[in-house]
């Protein structure tokens, strides 16, 4: 049991997903780091950057034995958990990924955000801070931020908060 390996999904700190790769690499763990071509503008250039696919998350094939050789790796924060327990990944849902960015060049991913939905902000000024979703737009969400004792109200863009799972 303590060999047998199994897909996980590492949470990782924000924009650090290729270098927590590079890093697991390093220490001869399989891991997969989906990325996405993306088009980006600038004043002077456009330009086509690869960007992971997944914010904050780097998918690792590991067995029991590595478990916390893995957790020990430089911006890892965590395994993402369900019921308590590290989320197995299926190998199927993996192979799909791969499949699915080798077929499409330009992917995004969606979150399905809903009002009332807990979330927390995962990149920008306001990082970290944990509020309840206001109003869904289409690329943004209002998200109300009652931890200071007033309620402000930021408009985040999707892929930059994180839905929170109900204790």
């Amino acid at each position: 049991m303590l060999n047998t390996k199994k897909w996980y999904a590492l949470y990782t700190r924000p924009k650090f997903e290729k270098k927590v790769a590079e890093l697991l690499t390093k220490k001869n763990i399989i891991n997969y780091c989906p990325v996405r071509k993306v088009s980006k503008q600038w004043a002077d250039r456009k330009k086509i950057i690869h960007e992971p696919l997944f914010t904050s998350y780097v998918f690792v094939f590991i067995s029991a034995k590595e478990y916390f050789l893995t957790l020990e790796t430089q911006g890892v924060l965590n395994f993402v958990h369900w019921l308590g327990k590290p989320a197995v990944i299926k190998n199927e849902e993996i192979e799909v990924i791969k499949h699915f960015l080798a077929e499409y060049q330009y992917v995004s991913v969606i979150k399905n955000i809903q009002s009332n939905d807990k979330v927390r902000i995962l990149n920008g000024p306001l990082t970290a801070l944990e509020g309840e979703v206001v109003e869904v737009k289409n690329k943004t969400v209002k998200v109300l931020l009652p931890s200071l004792g007033y309620h402000l109200l930021a408009e985040v863009e999707k892929e930059n908060i994180e839905i929170l799972k109900a204790v």
